[in-house]
């Protein structure tokens, strides 16, 4: 199965982008409302025309979260799950991200 394009603004081979650069950002979403992986919600706002829409809470056993380091998708509880760190090659992955899950991932309040 071929991996879809990650889009964003500036995006690095490990999914760095312009909006967010460090050594721990190498995680891309899938936003339900395009089916198509980003690094993060500011560039998704900053490349499509619609409002983002979160990763469907039926949809939690589908690959939604993909490591930038080594191409592995996760789904969302796989990713909740992992301690910010890649299951498959270890890379830690930002922890600050959590404080944007409702962006990425349907919540309980939505």
């Amino acid at each position: 199965m071929s991996l879809r394009p990650i889009r964003g603004v500036d995006v690095g081979p490990d999914t760095r982008c312009d909006h967010y650069d460090s050594e721990l950002d190498v995680v891309a979403f899938r936003f339900a409302c395009c089916d198509a992986y980003y690094p993060c919600f500011q560039c998704h706002d900053a490349v499509t025309d619609h409002e983002a829409v979160p990763w469907p809470e039926h949809q939690f056993d589908e690959p939604s979260v993909r490591c930038g380091v080594c191409d592995t998708t996760l789904t969302v509880p796989d990713y909740l799950d992992c301690a910010y760190e890649c299951p498959n090659c270890d890379a830690p992955f930002n922890p600050g991200c959590a404080a944007h899950a409702e962006l990425y991932f349907e919540t309980d309040g939505e």
